[in-house]
């Protein structure tokens, strides 16, 4: 995706996440690595190379005349060698791609936490600017009542710093988001995103877990991936018996002398005795602890996964319940006229105030840990 100069039009999430993936240079470079790897791997599955000999040698005393051998001769192994390296390197190429895909999963969870965050402070300074405009105002009220004597220093001051530490609040969140902004380029190669949302629903809680987790499992490429090990392991073992088969050498050999000349096939046959010895049994071995990984892996998923569940359905649960709670109690356009009719001090005002915004902050934090909740719980969907 091309990198705008000046950026000005806010970008969805996953219009984000595309790009991010797009452009991560680490990503780039496993791609280009996980390539190389897949041709490595692809190495190795042909036959060993055809060796050729040619003798030349003269006798002694010359009379004997000269002596010319010639050979060329090809090894094999038991077809089902060559079988089973081929599936080895199929599955190898397949955990490369997995990792890959791990990797990238993980970015896109980094990015869209990180997103998750921005909403937040989006909201938050949204809210602080808004009451950055009442402190304004009544700021400007009490310096204006201050200077034809109709309130005092005290009241002037205290109008002064609810507005001095409004304006410090939505430079300390601008520093934030700032701050997330940038790790937010890190990850987008050096180039920028705008994103301005405040709010977000893309996610739902799954009705029912254990059907969900069926369909997450499936999808999680560290569980596939050992999944794959167990059967590699297992192609191994299988591999290392067929290697301790005898191994078969034919060709074709001529002998040249002075008026005489041989020449017929060459059979041979190599017998593996000590050189693959215990191959087998660690292989065997290897497998057995490759399922117990896998199995152990498993489990921790399933137990991980069951709890972030039961802590989103919680989150959510408190976040409507919450939020229609707060809908009861919209006071500040009261409170505004309560204090211009005199009926409540300016201290009175300010704290009431501090509390109703306190109070929209928390849902406002509760949101943010439902949305990185769920972001955990959808990371292998």
């Amino acid at each position: 995706m091309v990198a705008f100069g000046n950026l000005s039009i806010a970008q969805s999430i996953d219009q984000i996440l595309n790009e991010i993936e797009s452009n991560n240079t680490n990503l780039s470079a496993l791609r280009k690595a996980c390539d190389a790897e897949i041709i490595e791997n692809k190495t190795g599955l042909f036959l060993d190379n055809p060796e050729i000999e040619f003798h030349y040698l003269w006798g002694n005393p010359s009379l004997m005349g000269q002596r010319t051998d010639f050979s060329i001769t090809q090894s094999f192994d038991f077809p089902s060698v060559y079988g089973h390296q081929k599936k080895i390197s199929t599955l190898k190429n397949e955990q490369v791609e997995l990792n890959y895909l791990k990797t990238q999963k993980k970015l896109r969870l980094e990015s869209r936490k990180i997103l998750y965050q921005l909403m937040y402070l989006n909201a938050l300074k949204q809210q602080s600017l808004q009451r950055l405009e009442h402190a304004k105002s009544i700021a400007s009220s009490y310096e204006s009542k201050f200077k034809v004597g109709e309130t005092n220093i005290l009241e002037y001051n205290k109008s002064q710093l609810n507005l001095l530490n409004l304006i410090k609040e939505v430079e300390n969140v601008e520093v934030e988001r700032k701050e997330l902004l940038g790790e937010l380029r890190g990850l987008n190669a050096g180039n920028g995103v705008v994103f301005e949302d405040t709010d977000h629903s893309e996610l739902n809680l799954p009705l029912n877990f254990e059907q969900w987790y069926q369909q997450a499992e499936k999808l999680n490429p560290m569980l596939k991936w050992l999944q794959q090990e167990v059967e590699l392991s297992e192609r191994q073992v299988k591999l290392s018996q067929a290697q301790n088969l005898p191994k078969i050498q034919a060709g074709y050999m001529s002998e040249k002398i002075p008026g005489e000349q041989f020449q017929g096939l060459v059979i041979g046959v190599s017998i593996p005795m000590w050189q693959n010895k215990n191959t087998v049994k660690y292989a065997m071995a290897h497998t057995q602890a490759v399922q117990g990984y896998s199995n152990d892996s498993k489990i921790a998923f399933y137990n991980r996964l069951k709890t972030l569940f039961d802590k989103t359905k919680s989150l959510q649960t408190n976040v409507k319940d919450y939020e229609s709670q707060l809908e009861q109690f919209q006071h500040i356009e009261l409170l505004e006229k309560a204090l211009t009719k005199g009926q409540i001090t300016l201290i009175e005002y300010m704290l009431e105030q501090a509390i109703y915004y306190e109070s929209h902050n928390k849902l406002l934090e509760m949101k943010r840990e439902l949305n990185l909740s769920l972001a955990e719980l959808y990371q292998f969907h």
